[in-house]
């Protein structure tokens, strides 16, 4: 799995874009990628961990999944 942050995401329109760890160019992310319960959300700046796919317009983020934040 691919590493990064949320670079903004719209709750209203239910997509958004990451940027990953990587340096590579930033990645489409759809609500319907994000796993987990109930509402689908990301927050900017928030790490994520995600797979690649190609699609027709381009590589996508999916598989989606919020990174933890260390417990203190």
């Amino acid at each position: 799995m691919a590493k990064g942050k949320v670079k903004w995401f719209n709750d209203k329109k239910g997509y958004g874009f990451i940027i990953p760890e990587d340096g590579s160019k930033e990645l489409f992310v759809h609500h319907t990628s994000i796993q987990g319960e109930g509402f689908k959300t990301l927050k900017e700046n928030q790490e994520v961990e995600f797979d690649i796919e190609n699609s027709d317009k381009g590589p996508k983020a999916v598989n989606v999944k919020k990174m933890e934040a260390p417990k203190q």
